[in-house]
């Protein structure tokens, strides 16, 4: 082996032959050296974005990528984890593993922790959190497992020092995450600190906004290839608009934070950071446009805010617009979108503004390509459009679709004799793999209990997932009013004789011999038979009866 890397070497750098053999074992050495200063990372994202994020990896020259549930695993140096953190679009946190354990109950739990040289990690002026995340029948609480990490770390300093380091939860110098899985404990350094969906640049927001990790995600998954303009006609705060631009432009997300988990490390290196951090070289000019529109002004103030923010003003074009007044783009382009999902908008309302989306789609975009991110198959369906391409993916807690729809002129046959392209063998593929996510989707009921802290957890998914919550009741209360229109008034129907029976017999229910069925007979007071159907409750004021408006209490 020393020979043939020695022999590479002579002859990549052009050194005499005769000093093959001195400089092989140095040579070899520091092969080694560079080797073994890899080590095992773990990138988080979101269910449906894990093969996306791999390729982002694989283009940034990380090694031994492998795909997992909600993550992928990889090995690099500290310059990968560096830039890692850094490119990374669709990358929620990146861990770096210091501990692979059985945990098979609380007092391995305590000592796995407490084995560790934390000397190498803290010290007694370094405060520290831990984030749980538990799938375990042994483990019904993942605070008490945080508890009993943080008891360990305390131990050992208490231990060996005679002090302690202090806990902060809000603002720590280290975060830990230890993940159990079964009887398997995984204990990482957290070299993000906060999520890395917290780019930095947005200034100005509205309810619900979409998560930039899975924005950037849809972007991807489109098969977008920033050669040509690109439109969002429900844009909100700009998100899609921003990290589509800041892609073309090939702006790292990095750039905007204030700082890294990493940096309050023991082994941090500043000036390899600095390095990665002030090198530009990878930026380039980009010539199309970015269009946004939203009917909310506060929302167009706010993308427009940020775009600015975010270096991309000159490219980003934002303005108020109703979907109803949607106009074939100048130039080609494509749309990716995320409708509203039921927010301040009540269920009919929300029905017309797919129905109009769908209508603009096939007489002001034929020739382009959309990509509609929504949560109901109701929704969809009022598009009135047939998908080439279903993509599962989650929207925070609510399991949604990203479609693809081609707009075209004429039939299928005609455009595909043109030369037209309807799915991708890339896409085809992903269509036959969608069963196997629809499949795993039933292991996300089994969620970890009480997560202290998710790692995509952002605070706009719970006003989110309230909000559809609300919906869905309102959405069902709209449906069971059309059905009872759809089948006429109470009155009209007719109403089927009720019997009381007891739990285990045919006999009515009988008290003192005497019957209270009432047969087929029509209830009878005073010698007048109960008719509805000539009782008016009519009101004084002249309003039809129990008229309310859907929505209001």
């Amino acid at each position: 082996m020393h020979n043939r890397v020695a022999q590479f070497l002579v002859r990549r750098n052009g050194l005499p032959t005769i000093l093959k053999h001195e400089l092989a074992d140095v040579w070899v050495a520091q092969i080694t050296i560079v080797l073994t200063m890899q080590f095992e990372l773990i990138a988080k994202t979101f269910q449906g974005l894990e093969e996306v994020l791999a390729q982002e990896l694989i283009e940034l020259g990380a090694d031994n990528v492998q795909i997992g549930r909600r993550m992928v695993s990889f090995t690099g140096d500290k310059e990968m984890m560096y830039r890692a953190n850094f490119c990374l679009r669709t990358a929620v946190r990146i861990l770096k593993p210091i501990k692979h354990f059985k945990a098979r109950s609380a007092d391995e739990v305590y000592d796995g922790v407490r084995a560790i040289n934390w000397a190498d990690y803290l010290d007694n002026d370094t405060t520290f959190a831990v984030d749980t995340v538990v799938y375990s029948d042994e483990f019904r609480h993942s605070k008490f497992v945080a508890y009993k990490v943080k008891d360990a770390i305390v131990d050992y300093f208490r231990d060996t020092t005679g002090d302690r380091p202090n806990i902060s939860i809000s603002n720590p110098d280290i975060r830990l995450n230890m993940h159990i899985a079964g009887d398997t404990a995984t204990l990482s350094l957290d070299s993000s600190g906060e999520s890395l969906h917290l780019r930095g640049y947005r200034v100005a927001t509205v309810e619900a906004p979409i998560n930039e990790v899975l924005a950037a995600g849809l972007i991807k998954l489109s098969g977008w290839d920033m050669q040509s303009d690109f439109v969002d006609p429900f844009c909100g705060s700009g998100t899609l608009l921003v990290e589509a631009a800041l892609m073309a432009r090939n702006i790292y997300p990095g750039v905007f934070r204030k700082e890294f988990g990493f940096e309050k490390w023991k082994d941090f290196d500043a000036d390899l950071f600095d390095r990665i951090y002030n090198d530009d070289s990878q930026e380039r000019e980009c010539d199309y446009k970015f269009y946004g529109y939203d009917l909310n002004l506060r929302a167009v103030e706010a993308a427009r805010a940020n775009a600015k923010n975010a270096g991309v003003g000159d490219l980003v074009v934002i303005q108020q617009r109703d979907i109803r007044d949607f106009e074939q783009p100048a130039q080609p382009a494509i749309m990716i979108t995320n409708p509203p999902y039921g927010e301040r908008l009540k269920p009919e309302d929300l029905y017309e503004v797919y129905r109009t989306l769908g209508n603009r789609l096939k007489h002001a975009f034929k020739g382009g390509e959309a990509h509609v991110i929504s949560y109901k198959e109701d929704l969809f369906r009022e598009i009135g459009m047939r998908p080439s391409l279903k993509t599962p993916l989650y929207n925070g807690a609510l399991d949604c679709e990203l479609r693809k729809y081609v707009i075209f002129d004429g039939t299928m046959k005609d455009f595909r004799a043109e030369g037209g392209e309807v799915k991708t063998e890339g896409e085809l593929r992903k269509m036959g793999e969608k069963r196997r996510f629809k499949r795993d989707r039933g292991e996300f009921n089994d969620r970890p209990r009480q997560i202290e802290r998710d790692d995509d957890y952002d605070p706009a998914y719970e006003l989110l997932k309230r909000r559809h919550q609300e919906f869905v009741r309102n959405q069902d209360a709209l449906e069971r009013r059309r059905r009872r229109e759809a089948e006429g008034e109470e009155g009209d129907r007719e109403r089927q004789p009720r019997k009381f029976e007891k739990r285990g017999g045919d006999k009515p229910f009988n008290k003192g011999g005497k019957s209270f069925d009432k047969g087929n007979k029509p209830y009878d007071k005073g010698g007048k038979p109960y008719d509805r159907t000539k009782k008016s409750f009519d009101r004084k004021d002249g309003k039809k009866p129990f008229a309310r408006k859907f929505g209001q209490k």
